[in-house]
């Protein structure tokens, strides 16, 4: 056989990274091909159209729907503004007019005549797509989005909350074993990404947010914490959403794991520059990981090239275990065979024989890592 796929985590200090940003609807693209861009600028905007509002104004009036049209003073398409009105059912004595006001700013939408019915058209909604690396454009999509890449540093996590965002580098801790706890947050780290160690506690975090820094990045942390802080289970794991002032990328799992040593190493040496990072993670189809890219700080013009081949697993592949009972450990491949091995379940399937860091080797299935990327 050629080689088993096997997912991978990216760990390198020398990536191309390249991110779509697309426009939920079609819409304006602000950049071209070749400019330089921050993580602030925006690529490429759109509007979404408003929420609709119904009034049933013939009831309001008490008119039959068929009669709206002469009462109306707004007609289809013109602008609104709350309080407005919008139609005015006269009566012979004026102190008897009845008017109907709109209740929110926008549009008539449409004037049904069988129901009585008048949809109000909020305002757009403004919608704008930013870079969020520095980098340059290498694509455009006309009326969609736009392609942005840049050269550097690329870690790839386990599991993140929060969305997108950027700060300079701070290593809060000495070695990726320490705990980052609430005192070693301090005000200076205002929008920083603080990097930790081991776990990240739960008053950290709450003191993360009120120093108002950007990002956590760190082994592990307790899902206990994590329900508590977020008020609600995962579930399936589908995060990026969550608005809580910060995002946390998690790069071993949940609990106390020493954040990889290759993983610190790498972070340590780019101490003090900028650093994009992405809480968003999907672990169903079309898998999404959390991030962290520090982008080199004298960008290069970058030539478009097709996919990277994706290899397998090999001889000497650097790999973490994924299940119980070595979850969180790091190793190397040191034999591949072929034949199926039956488990302890007594079912069969392809495995591995890994040296852990400390020599010590397991027969692990190969479903139950994933690679390390180099």
């Amino acid at each position: 056989m050629g080689h088993a796929y096997t997912p991978g985590l990216k760990v390198t200090n020398n990536y191309l990274i390249k991110k779509d940003r697309i426009l939920p609807l079609k819409g304006e693209v602000k950049v071209k091909v070749g400019d330089k861009v921050q993580p602030d600028d925006v690529v490429a905007e759109t509007h979404l159209p408003g929420n609709v509002v119904p009034l049933n104004v013939a009831n309001i009036l008490g008119l039959p729907p068929e009669d709206l049209e002469m009462a109306m003073s707004k007609k289809e398409g013109e602008a609104i503004t709350e309080g407005e009105q919008i139609a005015l059912k006269k009566s012979f004595i004026r102190y008897f007019n009845k008017a109907c006001n709109a209740t929110i700013d926008g549009r008539i939408e449409s004037i049904s005549h069988i129901t009585g019915q008048v949809l109000q058209r909020g305002k757009p909604v403004p919608v704008q797509v930013k870079a969020y690396l520095r980098g340059e454009i290498v694509e455009v999509i006309p009326g969609e989005g736009v392609v942005v890449a840049c050269h550097g540093a690329f870690v790839q996590g386990i599991f993140g909350i929060g969305g997108e965002t950027y700060g300079k580098l701070r290593i809060a801790v000495s070695d990726n074993s320490t705990v980052l706890t609430d005192d070693l947050i301090t005000d200076d780290m205002a929008g920083q990404v603080i990097v930790g160690g081991s776990l990240v506690t739960a008053d950290a975090l709450e003191k993360a947010i009120k120093v108002k820094a950007r990002g956590i990045v760190v082994g592990g942390f307790d899902d206990k914490d994590l329900r508590d802080f977020l008020g609600y289970d995962i579930g399936v794991a589908i995060t990026g959403s969550e608005d809580k002032g910060i995002t946390l990328v998690v790069s071993e799992g949940f609990g106390k794991i020493d954040m990889a040593g290759k993983t610190f190493d790498l972070l340590k040496s780019h101490d003090g520059q900028m650093a994009c990072i992405n809480g968003a993670t999907q672990i169903r189809a079309g898998v999404i990981r959390p991030e962290v890219v520090i982008p080199r700080a004298e960008q290069e013009h970058i030539e478009v090239t097709g996919p990277t081949e994706v290899m397998g697993l090999a001889t000497g592949s650097p790999i973490r275990v994924i299940r119980h009972p070595y979850f969180g450990r790091l190793g190397k491949v040191t034999d591949l065979p072929s034949p199926l091995h039956t488990l302890e379940s007594e079912s069969k399937a392809r495995v591995l024989e890994v040296e852990f860091e400390d020599g010590s080797k397991a027969i692990v299935p190969r479903a139950n890592v994933e690679m390390i990327e180099n």
